[in-house]
């Protein structure tokens, strides 16, 4: 699904944050990315979503090299992105409806040719209903908490149907409670649609809770990618297991206390 080779990044005037790095991802895995702040986390997942380019290496998704952003590639980003005008159920048809003057491929296309506006409102209501927010489709977001927000977003980006969801720590500013129930409610609906998924974290124990397999990065640049593997289960319980604190602890094991 994803191909990293020999990548090198650096931002103007500024030693590389990528050099030589190569990582791959299956279809359908759910990755965790877990380092310090300024390791690259941030950069690799703009990397992916076509939103930086390489200087040097390839990145490809699904066979093909990113050049520009990917129809088919869903962002969620912490700061939600919602339009503050518009209700929950607007916020969350808003890819669909640009779609009704843009194609898959982001290019003008012809009136018969754009997304049914039938289907969009089929689409619309599941995931309204899927993320438990259909109550608050005529809401603003300014009436919404912030869990409920981000619940949106969410909906907003599987309602296009995506093959690979990337999430910029998606859950940081909420409480524990509400990042503890989206990140559960995250994995199973991704793990429902056959997502393959990187979510960008500096939390050890999101890391641990939410990814199949772990990808650290240190200080830049880097160079290998170091790659923990993680038998976690999709299930609150293993919040409790000694499996899970097992795991905590060899990550916490990777980062040397100040």
């Amino acid at each position: 699904m994803i191909y990293i080779r020999d990548l090198t990044f650096a931002y103007d005037e500024q030693p590389p944050v990528f050099d030589g790095f190569t990582w791959r991802v299956q279809q359908g895995e759910f990755w965790s990315v877990l380092g310090p702040s300024g390791c690259g986390k941030s950069t690799l997942l703009l990397l992916l979503a076509g939103l930086l380019d390489a200087q040097g290496g390839t990145v490809t998704v699904g066979g093909k090299p990113i050049t520009r952003p990917r129809p088919r590639t869903g962002l969620v980003l912490q700061g939600y992105g919602l339009l503050p005008w518009a209700t929950v159920r607007d916020n969350v048809a808003l890819g669909l409806r640009i779609r009704r003057f843009y194609g898959p491929d982001g290019r003008h296309v012809p009136r018969d040719a754009r997304v049914d506006d039938a289907g969009a409102q089929v689409r619309v209501d599941h995931w309204l209903h899927r993320l438990d927010i259909a109550e608050l489709s005529t809401k603003y977001p300014s009436q919404i908490s912030g869990g409920q927000r981000q619940r949106t977003a969410i909906a907003r980006t599987l309602a296009l149907e995506p093959d690979l969801l990337l999430m910029d720590e998606p859950f940081s500013s909420l409480d524990a409670p509400t990042r503890e129930g989206l990140q559960l409610l995250t994995l199973n609906l991704c793990e429902e649609a056959n997502l393959t998924v990187v979510l960008v974290t500096h939390n050890i124990e999101e890391a641990a809770f939410v990814g199949q397999r772990i990808l650290v990065l240190s200080d830049p640049p880097n160079s290998e990618a170091q790659i923990v593997e993680n038998a976690h289960v999709s299930d609150d319980s293993y919040r409790c297991s000694a499996m899970y604190q097992a795991a905590c602890s060899s990550l916490r094991s990777q980062f040397p206390t100040p």
